[in-house]
């Protein structure tokens, strides 16, 4: 409970609680004491309220940051994941590769892979005049 100060009939200042006190003083100077202790008090309240508002605000970034510090990781997995699988088909494509040059060197090389390309274009052609006429 807050409570201020206020002069006493033999002179002293003694404590009064905030909801015993009145503003009917006939002391001016007891008069703005009083409202110095209200004012100081409501301050401080509005301090306080300031200081709840920004702890809640910063309770909340710290949420955020472990939220983003969880996805972040969820990322770094996922991205792990698809370095390890592009590495995979990169060393099938290049295993692939190499296979299929050996058999063009077994085939016997370049020149009979273009003979059998251009006789399956002669095929193609033919099938297509055998079909349209």
């Amino acid at each position: 409970m807050s409570s201020i100060f206020a002069r006493s009939s033999s002179g002293n200042y003694r404590q009064v609680p905030v909801n015993e006190y009145s503003d009917d003083s006939s002391d001016e100077g007891d008069d703005f004491i009083q409202q110095s202790i209200k004012s100081q008090q409501q301050q401080l309240q509005e301090q306080d309220q300031g200081l709840e508002m920004l702890s809640q605000s910063a309770m909340r970034l710290n949420e955020m940051s472990l939220n983003i510090h969880e996805e972040l990781g969820y990322q770094n997995d996922m991205l792990d994941n698809m370095e390890n699988d592009l590495e995979k088909a990169t060393d099938n494509l290049d295993m692939l590769t190499l296979k299929t040059k050996e058999m063009i060197q077994k085939a016997g090389g370049k020149q009979n892979f273009m003979i059998i390309l251009g006789l399956t274009g002669v095929v193609v052609v033919l099938l297509f005049l055998v079909m349209y006429t």
